[in-house]
């Protein structure tokens, strides 16, 4: 999309991680500024630390983006800081249903964010893994998926990190048709065991938009993430050195998650700035 107009972008992230130590934030203000500097965009960027300080934006703000995050997206229910968020979603909502407002607002939910929303609207089951799902696994996009803008670019399938002990599953499909959701994309195919495959992506409408997979995630940090020595002996233990060692191999493919890094979330930005700005 090319911008002929310019406009200084506010936006908003939502951090989840409740002080615990990670890349995703990182990550996400990097791809921010890349994303401004390509289009000559200028920028105010404002975090929101939902867990800890109990605080969420306002509707000031032209974009929104909301975290993943550590712990049981389901145990938060009632909590302070999930009510909190709660009334954040409502309002986003409330703003995009109000006519009068022709500038709507658009939010991307990533990994917690994501399984929050879906327990939310109840559009599926939200519940524990059977096991921890990590590493770099392909993602595959359902008939939805290859219409979505924001996946504009992508492979399938196409390769993201995935870091989580609860997934969605058992989609409610008339109640994603009633609310005018779509189904993007699901987890890999595993046909050596018997459990339901996953909801990687959902469009939850015009302005919602979610994956249970980590888009933001780049190569030098998930290298660094991996080769910290508790990580390292987690993913021995639990999967084995060969599969430690294909993990940063698969690091290095540009074609995998840095294609990721590079496309979704920039997407992303691109369409939510469009009403903002004359093409």
């Amino acid at each position: 999309m090319n911008f002929t107009e310019k406009a200084n972008i506010r936006i908003a992230v939502l951090d989840l991680y409740e002080g615990f130590p990670n890349q995703g934030m990182r990550c996400i203000q990097e791809i921010v500024e890349q994303w401004a500097e390509k289009n000559q965009f200028s920028f105010t960027y404002h975090v929101y630390n939902v867990r800890q300080d109990l605080v969420v934006p306002d509707e000031t703000y032209d974009v929104y983006i909301s975290s993943g995050g550590p712990g049981s997206p389901l145990e938060s229910e009632g909590q302070h800081w999930d009510n909190k968020y709660m009334e954040w979603l409502r309002a986003m909502e409330t703003w995009n249903n109000d006519i009068a407002n022709s500038i709507k607002k658009h939010v991307f939910f990533i990994c917690h964010s994501f399984q929050l929303a879906c327990r939310y609207y109840g559009i599926a089951e939200v519940c524990k893994r059977k096991s921890t799902s990590f590493g770099v696994f392909p993602i595959h996009r359902l008939q939805d998926g290859e219409n979505e803008p924001v996946f504009n670019g992508m492979l399938d399938p196409f390769y993201a990190v995935d870091s989580r002990d609860y997934q969605v599953i058992s989609p409610d499909h008339s109640k994603i048709s009633k609310m005018g959701a779509q189904i993007l994309a699901i987890e890999k195919h595993r046909p050596h065991v018997p459990y339901e495959r996953a909801i990687m992506s959902i469009r939850f409408n015009d302005y919602f938009i979610g994956t249970q997979f980590h888009p933001e995630a780049d190569a030098v940090g998930m290298s660094m993430y991996l080769q910290r020595e508790d990580k390292k002996i987690n993913v021995i233990e639990n999967h084995g050195e060969a599969k430690w060692k294909s993990m940063l191999e698969q690091l290095q493919d540009p074609e995998k998650i840095m294609w990721t890094y590079k496309n979704i979330l920039p997407n992303f930005l691109s369409l939510a700035v469009g009403e903002l700005v004359e093409d």
